[in-house]
């Protein structure tokens, strides 16, 4: 059913060469040559063209890559569903922003897996802009995601409301603050999440919205682990700007703080978005209903 030629496409994009994709393939690279040119006299393209002794798509080719995956994946998906509904299972994937991967989000899966031992997940965490790349490309079932990228092409769903918060170590001088000022923090040594965070680039809106730059600041580090990030904060080396669900169990144990920060509309939302074809919707509202009786504990 899947066209061999878009399977030699997408293990010469894999392997970054025709030798390498016809070793992958138990081909010759006579044939990988030949599968290429029969797909460029197909669409009428050039796929690739080398810079220095390197294959390169060109614009056409991503676009058709692009698809590619795209195909391979729905391809992937409906083999899947013809084994799960011969032996009554679900296999999902399922993609989680770091920070929604902090909240109760994975204890919610897991959950629903012990509730119904017909589901199986396979957890991707990754940032948002890959996590909509991987859904856009049916590589995902659905998706948890804090904040949200516009897209008509997905069903977005609300599960929670977060906020941003000061985390800080119970030894630190503004733990046992009520509020703190955007100025109070600007001279303390802050670790950041990375600049393709959400979390990061609603801080920094934030800040734009007062005039204020990130560069007036002490940042001494940027990761893109938030548990380390955690971790390093209830050290006391430094404090951060963070959800305030992501820090639930720390402050639960008294291992982290949180300060309001006064003035803020630092609001973000945890939603679940999934294709409008998605099989399993109704999971969608079990997931929902766990996640409410877990927060309520």
């Amino acid at each position: 059913m899947f066209d061999t030629k878009v399977n030699t496409l997408l293990a010469v994009i894999e392997t970054g060469s025709y030798t390498k994709a016809a070793k992958k393939l138990n081909l010759t690279q006579p044939a990988v040559s030949h599968q290429i040119r029969m797909l460029e006299n197909e669409f009428n393209i050039k796929l690739f063209f080398r810079d220095k002794n390197k294959l390169k798509l060109t614009p056409q080719g991503k676009i058709l890559v692009q698809y590619a995956r795209r195909a391979a994946a729905v391809y992937a998906n409906a083999r899947q569903a013809i084994e799960d509904s011969k032996t009554e299972t679900s296999h999902l994937n399922v993609g989680i922003t770091p920070t929604a991967g902090e909240t109760l989000v994975p204890q919610v899966l897991a959950t629903l897996c012990n509730e119904n031992p017909g589901i199986h997940i396979n957890i991707c965490v990754n940032t948002i802009q890959k996590i909509y790349t991987r859904l856009k490309a049916y590589e995902l079932d659905f998706a948890v995601v804090e904040g949200a990228l516009p897209d008509d092409g997905v069903v977005s769903t609300t599960l929670d409301t977060d906020y941003l918060c000061l985390a800080v170590s119970p030894l630190h001088r503004l733990a046992r603050a009520k509020t703190v000022s955007i100025e109070e923090i600007r001279h303390e040594k802050l670790i950041l999440r990375s600049r393709s965070a959400g979390t990061r680039q609603l801080f920094e809106k934030h800040l734009g919205a007062r005039d204020m730059s990130l560069s007036e600041f002490n940042v001494i580090m940027e990761l893109d682990n938030v548990s380390m990030i955690k971790e390093l904060v209830s050290m006391d080396l430094g404090i951060t700007v963070i959800s305030k669900s992501a820090c639930r169990e720390e402050c639960a144990s008294g291992r982290l703080a949180v300060v309001p920060i006064e003035n803020s509309s630092m609001i973000r939302q945890i939603d679940m978005v999934y294709h409008r074809d998605f099989l399993h919707p109704q999971l969608i509202e079990t997931i929902r209903d766990i996640y409410e009786e877990l927060k309520t504990k």
